[in-house]
């Protein structure tokens, strides 16, 4: 899959979800782990596990497996290494 395309199926996911402050960063130039980060923030510890299960779902559907997931248990910040783009999923505060 196309690394602009896999960007932008998880911003759908979150947008699906009704994530909050969706920001999608373009770090290819400055940086050698990722291309993008997608920035976007829940309402609730429930509400960022689930943008976060949405975007490792719709990651699988478009067959890219998750290199890593952290934080899915606490739900206050998750992030999901998709090698390319990395989503942060986070509370406000």
């Amino acid at each position: 899959m196309q690394i602009e395309a896999l960007r932008d199926r998880m911003v759908a996911a979150l947008e699906a979800m009704k994530a909050v402050d969706i920001q999608v960063l373009d770090v290819h130039d400055r940086t050698t782990i990722t291309d993008y980060m997608v920035v976007a923030s829940g309402n609730s510890n429930r509400h960022v596990k689930s943008l976060s299960d949405n975007v490792i779902v719709k990651a699988k559907e478009a067959g890219v497996q998750p290199l890593g997931v952290e934080g899915q248990d606490a739900g206050e910040w998750v992030l999901v290494d998709l090698g390319a783009v990395i989503v942060h999923i986070m509370l406000p505060r």
